[in-house]
């Protein structure tokens, strides 16, 4: 379900740009980028909408079945070629997308409420199957879309997404009260590691979002070396490709060997800096030999994104509160843009130097890790739940 649904939602992301600007439409690109950018903003407040109403009204899983419908039907709106069709396909599938993730993602939670050991094994399948759904259907879509035209594109992603929802109506949806389980942990406590976990996870990604600069960089010029012959669309893909033995490496190990949250988000926080450490040893300007040094950044920094992404989800499965689960995921992407906002007076420095935005996302990385691993050696110390 998930794979069909994000191949879906990412192969429209794909298409909908080039869509904007060309013969049909004719969008000056600085028009088609805005709308890119609020369509992207919309995101975040229609999962909010989604899972209060997922929550507090028709349950979980009527919402997903609801969005998946809303969100093909803003597919197949996009076929119409006007502006009327682009906006109104945008809106519905904004709608549609927020509703049908966090619910799905709280649904898929509540199975692992009574063996939580295994709730980070479980996120690590379920963000394995967004970065299929992703790759493939930019690849399929982005095809689709280019050599039989934007239409064809677009209904195919519709029929995608209704696909992803035909599993649901054959199976029943569970109530969670009886599998409730009584959390010892005090409210406050609780809160707080919820509290920390979302704090470190969004400095993380907003720190790597300032240093990736380097790696779109890095891809425009090694594909501008003829000699390696390698597309910048394969550029773009590697980092996918390595999610996909990773993940199941990670499963397998989640599956079998306990390993608590709060180590693996010490060791993903290590292995970004690794990561973007060994960019340092490639010049401004690389030649085909450094592409080794920079294949090995993208494999650590994969090592470090399974690591870190899925324990967001988890420590709200195993910590909050299992009636308002979708409600906490839909903010998970809060902080990250919250944080942003501290750097706006910073904003015209760090887009004029690719060099500054990268060290200043380094830095930052390296002192979170820092203050991480002080707050976690100063804690253990006391006799305390550790997540």
């Amino acid at each position: 379900m998930n794979t069909l649904e994000r191949a879906s939602y990412y192969g429209i992301r794909a298409l909908f740009v080039i869509y904007m600007i060309g013969e049909t439409l004719k969008m000056e690109h600085a028009k088609a980028f805005e709308v890119y950018g609020i369509f992207f903003i919309s995101i975040i407040f229609s999962k909010i909408i989604g899972a209060v109403v997922g929550d507090l009204f028709v349950g979980n899983k009527k919402a997903v079945i609801i969005g998946g419908l809303i969100q093909a039907l803003g597919a197949f709106s996009l076929c119409n070629p006007s502006i009327y069709g682009l906006y109104s396909g945008l809106f519905l599938i904004s709608l549609g997308s927020g509703f049908f993730t966090t619910n799905l993602h709280s649904n898929f939670g509540k199975l692992y409420l009574e063996k939580l050991q295994l709730s980070d094994a479980g996120f690590t399948i379920l963000y394995l199957s967004s970065n299929l759904g992703s790759f493939f259907g930019i690849l399929l879509l982005g095809y689709l879309g280019e050599k039989y035209g934007y239409s064809i594109g677009f209904l195919t992603t519709g029929f995608l997404t209704l696909l992803s929802i035909v599993p649901l109506l054959f199976i029943k949806e569970e109530s969670i009260h009886d599998k409730i389980i009584d959390n010892k942990i005090s409210f406050k406590k609780r809160l707080q590691i919820i509290f920390i976990t979302f704090s470190v996870v969004g400095l993380f990604w907003l720190f790597y979002e300032l240093a990736s600069v380097r790696n779109s960089d890095l891809i425009f010029q090694f594909s501008e070396i003829s000699a390696l012959n390698i597309s910048r669309y394969l550029w773009n893909s590697l980092s996918a490709i390595f999610i996909l033995p990773i993940s199941i490496i990670a499963i397998l190990l989640w599956t079998f060997f306990y390993i608590n949250q709060i180590s693996k988000l010490t060791l993903g926080l290590l292995f970004a800096i690794l990561s973007l450490g060994i960019l340092l040893f490639i010049p401004e300007t690389p030649l085909k030999e450094h592409v080794y040094i920079y294949i090995g950044s993208l494999l650590l920094f994969s090592v470090s994104e399974i690591l870190i992404a899925p324990v967001v989800q988890s420590t709200l499965t195993k910590y909050g509160n299992p009636k308002y689960l979708a409600i906490l995921m839909s903010i998970i992407s809060l902080p990250v843009r919250l944080f942003t906002f501290l750097l706006i007076p910073f904003k015209e420095e760090l887009d004029n130097s690719i060099q500054l935005s990268f060290n200043v996302g380094l830095t930052g990385i390296i002192i979170l890790t820092l203050g991480f691993i002080s707050h976690t050696y100063f804690n253990s110390r006391k006799p305390k739940q550790t997540i």
